[in-house]
C-alpha cells in the first residue's frame, strides 16, 4: 500500500439514523483508506439512540481526516445527504451509509477512475453481506459491459449502489441534490438526474470496494415504499429516454416489469404471499396508469399546437 500524505480532495457523506452500534464500523473503513479524505461529514437524521455519541467517540481514531458531526430532526436520508453536501468544500464527494463498510482502496480506485476522465461519477461492483452472515457478490458493473447506452441500462436496471459512488460535487450540484420527497429510490433518482444530458458520461468498473450489510430495518427493505417510489421516479425520467436510442416506451415497460417482478421476489422470500399476489394484480394496473401519466403532457402540448 502506497503511502499518501496529502489528502483526496474529497468529501465523505455519511447520513445516519439508529446507527449507534455500526457507525464506529463505517467511519474506521474510512480511517483504513489507503488515500485519506480530506473530510467526512456525518449527519446524525434525528436517531433516537446514541448514534450522535457513537460518531463523536471515533474523532480521535480519524487521523488527519476532519471529521464534522451535525445533528439534526429526523427528515429522512434525502434531507441528512443533502445538508452534509452544504458543508462539503471539496471537488469529490462520496457516499457512506452508516452500517456498511468500504474496502481499503475504494477511495483511491474511484479517483484514478474519475480523474482520467469526464464522467460524472464513477461506480464500482461490492459485497452484499446477509443477515446469516453470508455474503455474495453484486457485480453491477456487469449490467453495463455490453450496453449501447449505458443509460438506458442504468433506467432500466436501476442499480448503482450509492456506497460505491464518487461524484463530481458540482454536478450533484447542478442537478439539484436528493429529492427529499422520495422515502427511497433518491440516490437512484439523483445518478439519472445527473445524466439528462447525452453527453454526460458515468463508469461502473469491476472491483468489489464496498460492502453493503443487509438489515431487516434497512432503507431498502421496504418494498411496498420502493415499488411506489421507482414508479415515481421512472414516470419522471421518461422525457429523457426520448432523446437516446431505441423505443423509450420499450425502456418504460422494462422498467415497470423488473420493479414489479424485485417487489414480487421480496414479498415471496419474506413469506408474504398476498403482498406478492397484490403486486402481480397491480402490475397491468401500473402499467396503464405509467403510461398515461407521461402520454398526458405530449396530448396537452398537441393541442396547444
Amino acid at each position: 500500500m502506497t503511502d499518501h500524505p496529502n489528502p483526496a480532495p474529497l468529501s465523505v457523506i455519511i447520513p445516519a439514523y439508529r446507527a449507534e452500534g455500526t457507525i464506529d464500523r463505517a467511519l474506521a473503513s474510512v480511517a483504513a483508506q489507503s488515500i485519506k479524505p480530506y473530510e467526512v461529514i456525518v449527519v446524525d437524521d434525528g436517531s433516537p439512540d446514541g448514534t450522535l455519541k457513537a460518531a463523536q467517540g471515533m474523532s480521535d481514531s480519524m487521523g488527519s481526516i476532519k471529521l464534522k458531526i451535525i445533528g439534526q430532526e429526523n427528515k429522512g436520508a434525502g434531507a441528512a445527504r443533502n445538508r452534509a453536501l452544504q458543508e462539503a468544500s471539496q471537488e469529490y464527494v462520496a457516499f457512506l451509509d452508516a452500517d456498511d463498510e468500504w474496502m481499503p482502496e475504494k477511495i483511491e480506485q474511484s479517483l484514478e477512475w474519475i480523474k482520467s476522465s469526464d464522467n460524472v461519477f464513477v461506480a464500482h461492483d461490492l459485497i452484499q453481506r446477509n443477515e446469516d452472515g453470508t455474503e455474495q457478490d453484486i457485480k453491477s458493473s456487469e449490467r453495463f459491459k455490453n450496453a449501447s447506452d449505458p443509460y438506458i441500462a442504468l433506467y432500466r436496471t436501476g442499480f448503482v449502489g450509492s456506497i460505491t459512488v464518487v461524484a463530481r460535487r458540482q454536478a450533484i450540484e447542478a442537478a439539484g441534490g436528493f429529492d427529499e420527497t422520495l422515502p427511497t429510490g433518491q440516490d437512484f433518482d439523483l445518478w439519472l438526474s445527473m445524466l439528462a444530458s447525452p453527453q454526460t458520461r458515468f463508469l461502473v468498473f469491476d472491483q468489489r470496494l464496498s460492502r453493503y450489510y443487509i438489515s431487516a430495518s434497512g432503507i431498502t427493505s421496504h418494498t411496498a415504499r420502493r415499488l411506489d417510489c421507482t414508479l415515481r421516479i421512472a414516470i419522471r425520467h421518461f422525457p429523457a429516454l426520448k432523446s437516446r436510442t431505441g423505443s423509450p416506451w420499450t425502456s418504460l415497460w422494462f422498467r415497470i416489469l423488473a420493479i414489479h417482478m424485485e417487489a414480487y421476489r421480496a414479498f415471496r422470500a419474506s413469506g408474504k404471499r398476498l403482498q406478492a399476489l397484490k403486486v402481480c394484480l397491480m402490475l397491468p394496473v401500473n402499467m396503464v396508469s405509467a403510461c398515461w401519466q407521461v402520454s398526458v403532457p405530449v396530448s396537452r402540448m398537441r393541442q396547444n399546437t
